[in-house]
């Protein structure tokens, strides 16, 4: 007997040892598919571009095509599939069973008489060596039916916040948008020039050194104009790297495969776009709109929540059933019969941990209490501070423009100056070079006042676009809808120079 209980152990612990589970790292051949497979999918399932992209046809094609944006439309999804997961909890329990049972003897038992001690019946059984059995049973647990309810709603909450968190990233894009296409309208712009104006500078570099070697000109004056050409070669270097890879951050946020060619719009760039808000009205709506207030705000109700449920768990379990049965056992008179109950169950230790558990949700209601309190003092502020930052690159602009403006007339006269040779060509090269330099920083100036002026409407908690826009709409519709939006909001119309 004890080696027939030893060897199935054996041969259990054997098959346990050989379902130990260890690293197994990917292969080359599969990091390659999938590193393929994920390439093509990227951008798989896009319209092409055709034609020119304005800002309102890039910012649609970030709000159909953006990953980042695609992740968090994701995961609002995956929030829905938990909650109507959660609504199954609700339902009773329904369980089926079947079995079979088998001996290679009789399950016989005698009968003795309980007062004499003496066998009353002879060895007997009531059961057959093989038997068949099944049952289906519905039962309903309602302190489970309970705390399922408040789970579910729990579970509503975080599709919430997850709403507003896709909002929130949708808002950041649309921002980062404007400002990497108005720097890529610039670099469209200027960067070839920037470049011409590189080799100017070199062969003036070249001729400056030449004629400080020739003795053609003062050495000091040949290194003081030497390093002014160095100094401005700098300040273009400077702009190139804020200008050179922002066609790639557009490309990026539209989600465009790296050096994908499109011509943007807007060679002209529009005058400032200017809110319409009044201020008062804005703190209101930003602390009526942002995700960030809200999803506190979803946080204590989930925490409340939390409070229902530990109340709920004090409470003792029913549980009612009903089911039928079925047994193949001969010797039983009924094969089939229904039957029902019910059952009652109370964990007492629960009582005991209850007001610990209450003084953790109360501490957690308070901690969640004061964030909202901190996050709406930082919302204000940020308010403020988004209009601050609107006026002063409205000043910045203002003086870029009249910066340009008179560097405009001032090489104007230059080149008079120079055709009638009154003044060296270098005199000259200095100042084309800065004139392209203050274009540069205007252009520069512009874009960071179209990213405050998006940034106005981000620190208000508005949508970039509006509740009736269906992103599965095509691009041009969207960016019509977009367009229709955004000058309402007080954006310029393209076409008007600065």
């Amino acid at each position: 007997m004890r080696l027939s209980i030893a060897i199935p152990l054996l041969a259990g612990l054997v098959g346990l040892g050989g379902c130990a589970v260890t690293p197994s790292p990917l292969t080359d051949q599969e990091i390659s598919g999938l590193a393929g497979a994920s390439f093509a999918r990227v951008m798989a399932e896009q319209e092409p571009v055709a034609g020119v992209i304005d800002l309102y046809e890039a910012m649609a094609r970030a709000l159909k095509y953006n990953l980042d944006q695609r992740v968090e439309m994701m995961t609002a999804a995956v929030r829905t599939k938990e909650l109507n997961l959660a609504h199954f909890s609700l339902l009773p329990g329904a369980v089926a069973n079947t079995g079979y049972i088998a001996r290679d003897n009789d399950n016989a038992s005698n009968s003795i008489n309980v007062l004499t001690g003496e066998q009353s019946l002879a060895t007997s059984t009531s059961q057959e060596r093989r038997l068949r059995t099944g049952d289906v049973a519905l039962s309903w647990n309602i302190l489970d039916f309970g705390l399922s309810y408040v789970r579910a709603r729990q579970s509503a909450d975080k599709l919430l916040i997850a709403e507003e968190m896709r909002r929130k990233v949708i808002a950041r894009i649309v921002e980062d948008v404007r400002t990497a296409y108005w720097r890529a309208v610039s670099a469209d712009r200027l960067i070839h020039r920037l470049g011409d104006l590189e080799g100017r500078i070199r062969r003036a570099q070249h001729n400056a050194h030449g004629s400080s070697v020739d003795r053609q000109t003062s050495p000091i004056t040949a290194a003081t104009y030497e390093r002014e050409l160095v100094e401005i070669k700098r300040a273009i270097h400077e702009l190139q790297r804020d200008l050179v890879v922002s066609r790639s951050q557009l490309a990026a946020l539209m989600n465009l495969r790296p050096g994908t060619r499109f011509k943007l719009a807007g060679g002209a760039t529009s005058r400032p776009p200017r809110p319409t808000i009044a201020v008062d009205q804005m703190i209101q709506t930003a602390l009526q709109n942002r995700a960030e207030l809200k999803e506190v705000w979803y946080q204590r109700r989930i925490n409340g929540h939390e409070l229902d449920a530990a109340l709920l768990e004090l409470l003792p379990g029913l549980t009612p059933y009903v089911g039928t049965n079925y047994d193949s056992n001969d010797y039983l008179y009924n094969n089939h019969w229904l039957g029902w109950g019910a059952k009652a169950s109370w964990n007492l230790l629960r009582v005991v941990q209850y007001p610990a558990k209450r003084e953790v949700i109360e501490a957690q209601d308070a901690q969640l209490d004061a964030r909202a309190l901190a996050v709406t003092m930082a919302v204000m502020t940020q308010v403020h501070v988004s209009r601050i930052r609107y006026l002063q690159y409205s000043r910045e602009l203002a003086t870029a423009n009249e910066f340009l403006e008179v560097q405009r007339r001032l090489v104007g006269l230059m080149r008079t100056e120079a055709d009638a040779a009154r003044i060296s060509e270098q005199t000259l090269i200095r100042e084309e070079m800065n004139t392209l330099v203050a274009e540069a920083k205007r252009d520069i100036a512009h874009a960071g006042l179209q990213n405050a002026f998006a940034g106005v409407y981000t620190s208000m908690g508005l949508d970039p676009y509006a509740s009736e826009i269906d992103p599965s709409v095509d691009v041009k519709s969207l960016a019509a809808k977009l367009r229709q939006i955004w000058l309402e909001r007080g954006d310029a119309p393209a076409g008007r120079k600065l």
